[in-house]
């Protein structure tokens, strides 16, 4: 019998293994900003890409990870912005899922996503 004496484990047992991020399909449970943005990746555009974003962008909120994206400054200035219309995602906290919200600023954004978000009652 082979005696374990590593810390983290109960004598005669082996270490604790670390914990197991819950999986929502290929992609971990987002625990950061950093792992949002690679989850938002996959929905926008590429960056520089023709007619794409310059630029993606993470807003942290309690529930949540807002993901929004920049895109290039009009060149006629007294032209309608360029940024389009269309939606932001956010990646729920709680168990990873994505949903749509407009595309309207941040505080604006997260107001919807709370009005929408509904948590199990049971």
């Amino acid at each position: 019998m082979t005696e374990f004496n590593q810390p983290g484990s109960t004598r005669g047992l082996p270490p604790t293994p670390p914990p197991i991020r819950p999986q929502l399909g290929p992609e971990p449970l987002p625990t950061t900003e950093a792992e949002a943005l690679a989850i938002g990746k996959k929905h926008f555009p590429e960056i520089g890409s023709p007619g794409g974003p310059t630029s993606r962008y993470v807003h942290e909120f309690d529930i949540g990870y807002l993901i929004h994206a920049g895109w290039p400054a009009n060149e006629d200035s007294t032209g309608r912005p360029s940024a389009p219309g269309g939606s932001n995602i956010v990646i729920s906290k709680i168990d990873g899922e994505v949903s749509s919200v407009p595309n309207f600023p941040e505080e604006k954004a997260v107001a919807i996503y709370r009005r929408a978000y509904r948590p199990d009652s049971s």
